[in-house]
């Protein structure tokens, strides 16, 4: 069992190991959660560096922040932990270019959730991973699969750039929509996956049904898909039942359902809005509550089996939880598993279809 899990030993582990002066590359939100895992296992952070076009002579977290340039000049020899997300070939480039001067960790720590994603964490999940892998449709999404879970262990990130697959590759050989789509976008941001899936059906559909939570994100949603007909846009969470939720507003992508806020959202489930009608279309990229999601589509999924498109990577158990989920639903599903260009395995998808 697990046979296709090579990596054993974490990159916690690894770090912890070293002997080499360690520096982070980034700072925000992601170094915090890696200095906080490092304070833990008393890993020594040596410097923190950023790119050129962000050290301007300030700190973070009581370090200086320096540019990758002065901490080559000042040190022969050290390792690099990146502490940001990369979804663009630049920068992805960029990192590369890194690690091949440096060894380069990219530690997985998760969007949403506690807990650490290592080989123990696998072996206590073991059946159900092995389920999953088993039960996926090609070669192709097994290789991704069995790379993502060893990029997630590891933070080697050579796992992820061996299987990462084109928008268009995906939409043309799993997913091929249609021209008459009704299209479910949970996670519908400022209208950018609506755009990109009509670049695909030259601009045709049957209906499309778009939930966004945030507010400002909702505005931009909303002037997007102005005078389109058969659109119909819910400032609204996707969840399993109709009620209202906590929520916390963030720029971007990052609004997300939350304890911590006094700010109350809408939530509705796709089956009460679409009631008897049929999706052909699902994708649901819902910061970290994509179980929830499906469960207020599980009649659709069901009955109708619509295609899917969901979002694996936000939890730890995101990646074997979801997919055991949905053949659940529907066992008739054919599932894939893709990964598109980002570091870390952020951009790692559960496609189905009949």
């Amino acid at each position: 069992m697990l046979s296709f899990i090579t990596e054993k030993q974490s990159c916690w582990d690894r770090l912890k190991a070293e002997k080499r002066p360690i520096f982070i590359y980034g700072m925000g939100d992601g170094a915090l959660k890696i200095m906080s895992v490092f304070e833990k296992r008393e890993i020594a952070v040596s410097g923190i560096f950023a790119s050129d076009d962000f050290v301007r002579g300030h700190s973070f977290e009581g370090y200086r922040v320096h540019k990758l340039a002065e901490v080559e000049e000042a040190v022969d020899d050290f390792v690099v932990v990146l502490a940001f997300a990369a979804g663009y070939q630049e920068i992805v480039d960029k990192i590369h270019a890194i690690a091949a001067r440096h060894t380069l960790y990219v530690p997985d720590v998760p969007v949403i959730g506690q807990g650490l994603f290592t080989y123990e964490y696998c072996v206590e999940n073991a059946e159900k991973i092995q389920q999953v892998y088993d039960s996926l449709a090609d070669d192709y999404s097994r290789k991704v699969y069995a790379n993502i879970i060893n990029f997630k262990i590891s933070g080697k990130i050579e796992y992820l750039s061996a299987v990462t697959s084109t928008k268009a590759e995906i939409y043309k050989k799993i997913i091929r929509p249609g021209l008459s789509e009704t299209y479910v976008d949970l996670g519908a941001y400022n209208g950018d996956t609506i755009k990109e899936l009509l670049e695909y059906t030259y601009g045709k559909y049957a209906s499309v049904y778009a939930f966004e939570p945030d507010r400002k994100n909702f505005r931009k949603l909303a002037k997007f898909v102005d005078g389109m007909s058969h659109v119909y846009a819910y400032n609204a969470a996707a969840w399993c039942i109709d009620c209202e939720l906590p929520f916390s507003s963030k720029a971007g992508r990052q609004s997300a359902i939350t304890a911590e806020s006094d700010n109350w959202v809408q939530a509705l489930s796709v089956d009460t809005i679409l009631g008897r009608k049929p999706a052909t279309l699902i994708k649901m990229d819902v910061e970290g509550f994509e179980r929830e999601a499906i469960w207020g589509a599980a009649l659709n999924i069901a009955h109708y089996a619509p295609k899917l498109m969901i979002a694996l990577y936000h939890r730890n158990e995101d990646i074997f939880e979801l997919p055991l989920l949905i053949k659940k639903l529907n066992p008739s599903y054919k599932l894939y598993i893709r990964h598109q260009l980002y570091i870390p395995a952020w951009e790692t998808n559960l496609y189905a279809t009949l």
